[in-house]
């Protein structure tokens, strides 16, 4: 092993260990959609119950992210990756094997948890793994194994509900979660934030799990309580609440779980910003052009999945070119072009009628593949760059957490658009033209925003590296 795995090639073994992790809860984000009528059917489940088996996964993976990256830098980030995806694992051979539906939300839940622990120690183990100079090429590698998972999750959910059984939708995540806990202590090296006074910040943890299970409670369940009701606006209330009084411990905590001084970074704070308006337009807008294709058009689930395709492909081809690009030219303009090409998309898309085939959605999903391509791996790698290797973990929950609250507020926002319209078509379009504009707006901040950054300052800590 030790002649297979040298000091040069380790660390692509390392990202390959964490891209393990990374596949399978991103996957989990989408795979689930097409078997909720046959979950329905087998667990005697209603709406609200199905509601809550995707809700209760988003809630827990947003409202626990920035959690999961303070332990991974406090504790070790292979440490926290593990356990993890240990969590992971275990969650979904229980939904596998759920009696009920009270059964299958609970373990949902714990999944999410899972989720919010590996996910940003997945960015952070390869922002201490790699130099500056390979870091956008690694980053760009991870993008397109998140850009995979997320888009061939529909294509493999129908497939496993249509010819095998829905429960296999989470069985399959058992074998891989077992080869990503057999390679991540022979390929990953332990890291963490060794600063003298580093110490857990328990009030920091809790008040911003509050605020952000709030904040996203409130998104997601506003169509269906209505944005005046009491519940969205008491979860509106606790979310201000808990957020400030965060924000306030932060700012005179001796060692915060946030430090907010990284946002006085002009790159930092443009690059969560862009992010956070990628997830506003694009997570809306997959959910409902899904729908549309089904609703509308008529596709099936598998035919649905299998059309993304042309998307997934140049997401693949194109996030680890433009990754490497960013190492050589910088984020700016990257950002600035693909978030322009996805709003093209969108406008594209708010043009087309009832009576469509693929070849007229075939132009939209290519832009959008260019587009998302360009986009997400120099915005993740901008807000990377800007932040010290100590201070990993939490950059990227934070980057993370833009995206997933972003999108909870996207496919909210998106829905009452639609549910206001007189019918869906008329919905659709209006919604989409909405998503165009908010990339528009992310474009400009991240053309604003945004600078290359060639030799970030790494002192405020020393990264101690203690062996596989």
């Amino acid at each position: 092993m030790q002649r297979f795995v040298t000091d040069e090639n380790r660390k692509w073994f390392t990202l390959g260990a964490v891209s393990v992790g990374l596949f399978m809860i991103m996957l989990d984000n989408t795979v689930v959609n097409v078997a909720l009528p046959s979950i329905r059917s087998s667990l005697h489940m209603g709406i609200e119950g199905l509601e809550w088996v995707v809700a209760g996964y988003a809630l827990t993976f947003a409202a626990f992210m920035l959690i999961g990256g303070k332990l991974a830098d406090f504790l070790g980030r292979r440490l926290i990756f593990m356990i993890g995806l240990a969590v992971f694992t275990g969650a979904s051979l229980a939904c596998g094997f759920a009696p009920n539906g009270s059964f299958l939300v609970g373990a949902r839940v714990v999944q999410g948890l899972g989720g919010a622990l590996m996910n940003p120690a997945t960015l952070s183990i390869i922002t201490a793994t790699f130099e500056p100079r390979e870091r956008g090429k690694a980053i760009g590698i991870w993008a397109g194994v998140s850009a995979l998972a997320l888009a061939i999750g529909p294509l493999v959910g129908g497939l496993l509900t249509e010819h095998v059984n829905w429960n296999w939708i989470f069985f399959i995540n058992v074998p891989i979660g077992v080869l990503g806990l057999f390679t991540a202590p022979v390929f990953i090296a332990e890291t963490r934030d060794q600063s003298a006074d580093q110490r857990l910040d328990v009030p920091g943890l809790a008040t911003s799990a509050v605020g952000l299970f709030s904040l996203t409670f409130a998104f997601i369940e506003a169509n269906k309580y209505g944005w005046g009701s009491w519940q969205i606006l008491g979860a509106f209330a606790v979310a201000a609440i808990a957020l400030v009084t965060f924000v306030l411990l932060e700012r005179h905590q001796r060692a915060p779980m946030l430090d907010l001084s990284l946002f006085r970074n002009r790159t930092f704070g443009g690059a969560n910003a862009a992010m956070l308006f990628v997830g506003l337009a694009m997570f809306g807008t997959f959910f409902y052009v899904s729908l549309y294709m089904q609703n509308v058009l008529h596709y099936s689930p598998v035919e649905a999945g299998a059309s993304f395709l042309p998307m997934t492909i140049l997401i693949i081809l194109i996030a680890p070119r433009a990754g490497a690009l960013t190492d050589r030219v910088g984020s700016r303009w990257l950002v600035g072009g693909g978030m322009t090409l996805l709003a093209l998309m969108l406008l594209y898309y708010s043009q087309l009628g009832a009576d469509e085939s693929f070849w007229a959605l075939l132009p939209g999903l290519l832009l959008g593949g260019i587009g998302m391509g360009m986009t997400m791996t120099p915005v993740t790698a901008a807000a990377m760059s800007a932040v010290a290797v100590d201070k990993a973990g939490v950059g990227s929950a934070v980057l993370n957490s833009a995206r997933q609250v972003g999108g909870s507020l996207g496919i909210a926002v998106m829905g009452s658009i639609v549910a206001s319209a007189d019918s869906y078509l008329t919905g659709f379009h209006d919604a989409l033209r909405v998503g165009a504009l908010l990339c528009l707006a992310g474009a400009i901040v991240a053309v604003a925003a945004i600078r290359k950054i060639e030799h970030p300052q790494r002192a405020s800590a020393t990264v101690a590296a203690e062996g596989a």
